[in-house]
């Protein structure tokens, strides 16, 4: 019987124990949502090059077969993978934004991520709207953009600095007129 109620005594400890930290968990995560409160919505985060920067030198072939490099006047480079398992639900929002704003397919370039040769299945659509580079993972584009992760888009100003960019295209402001 002795041994039953240390068991129980114990049991009992632990249960209070784990309460307590229960109780500063929830006290904590009430601080931090105050605080998040606070300071509002938080900026998107940056996925590559910052606003004002500029890409570094590059030089890529698209699947045309025109050449492209940081000289190339873009206004949206977009870089997808095809292991992203949201890439091709952001395709659609792309096409989308490239049409509202009359952006023409000679100045977007979409930089598809993956092994030598292989098309992700939204290509054929892509490439209505864009010219299309593959290239490997830390290809010369995605290193030049610094490409941070899959999908990503970038907003660019004629003078080929980064206006904005973002995970989803619906996100980007309106390009600004050449």
């Amino acid at each position: 019987m002795p041994l039953v109620i240390a068991a129980v005594t114990v049991v009992g400890v632990l249960c209070l124990l784990d309460l307590l930290l229960t109780f500063g968990v929830i006290r904590r995560l009430k601080e931090h949502t105050a605080m998040f409160a606070e300071r509002g919505s938080l900026a998107p985060p940056v996925i590559g090059l910052a606003e004002g920067e500029r890409p570094s030198a590059f030089s890529a072939m698209t699947t045309d077969g025109q050449h492209v490099d940081e000289s190339t006047p873009l206004r949206l480079a977009a870089f997808l993978s095809t292991s992203c398992s949201i890439c091709p639900e952001r395709v659609p929002l792309q096409l989308k934004y490239l049409t509202a704003h009359h952006i023409d397919r000679a100045s977007v370039l979409a930089v598809v991520v993956g092994p030598d040769g292989e098309k992700a299945p939204y290509f054929e659509s892509l490439a209505e709207v864009a010219q299309i580079c593959i290239e490997p993972d830390e290809g010369d584009v995605s290193k030049a953009f610094r490409a941070a992760g899959y999908p990503a888009f970038c907003l660019l100003s004629a003078d080929g600095t980064v206006l904005a960019s973002g995970y989803d295209p619906q996100m980007l402001p309106e390009p600004a007129l050449a």
